[in-house]
């Protein structure tokens, strides 16, 4: 057996295992204030939209479909929208515009006040993610940027940033799926079993 391969699989894991305990250990609140602002963002009626690139778009796909569908309770679809998956609306952008339009513009077309915006890019500096996180805030709609290292240029257009404590690709994705599913587990914990932490934020609630 290899012993070069064998260390490859280690080093990675450990790698791993010391970004997530870190990211975790730093950002559980930050999950916890997000997790409230889309359950609050879909109790009154609005939606969660993710944006992002190659890996980031499977995972913007991934989680928009655990909201739709479910995650690990029996409940209601949520209204979640991955704006990485109609291929006549991105290349129609991409064609006549530009690609760096390609989700500012959907923004544009979808996005309502209350809303949230999910931008995710490893390095930070996707220009079509931190364009429609730009337009995002333009029109009300609430930006969670979801980034790498020190964010690149997600701080100016994020309402709530998460960084992951490594400059790896892999480990960055691999935490921010991991971070996604606890936003699923969180937005479910909040509308379907601690509903009074929302009553008072919600429409018509108590002031």
């Amino acid at each position: 057996m290899s012993e070069n391969a064998l260390k490859k699989i280690m080093d990675h894991a450990q790698a791993g295992i010391e970004a997530r305990e870190k990211f975790f250990q730093n950002k559980a609140e930050t999950l916890v204030d997000i997790a409230k602002t889309m359950a609050l963002c879909m109790a009154n009626g609005g939606k969660v939209m993710f944006c992002g690139n190659g890996g980031s778009a499977a995972d913007s796909q991934h989680l928009a479909a655990e909201f739709v569908n479910r995650f690990k309770m029996e409940r209601p679809p949520l209204p979640g929208i991955a704006l990485t998956t109609d291929s006549s609306i991105l290349t129609a952008i991409g064609n006549d515009y530009s690609y760096d339009e390609v989700f500012e513009k959907q923004v544009m077309a979808l996005g309502a006040p209350g809303d949230v915006l999910v931008g995710l890019s490893t390095s930070g500096t996707s220009t079509n993610v931190i364009r429609a996180m730009r337009e995002a805030r333009k029109r009300d709609v609430i930006t969670v940027g979801m980034a790498g290292q020190h964010g690149g240029e997600m701080l100016p257009v994020s309402d709530y940033l998460l960084l992951v404590p490594s400059g790896d690709t892999p480990v960055i994705q691999e935490i921010h799926i991991a971070a996604g599913h606890m936003l699923c587990l969180l937005v479910d914990h909040f509308l379907f079993e601690e509903v009074a932490e929302l009553t008072p934020y919600l429409s018509g609630g108590a002031e």
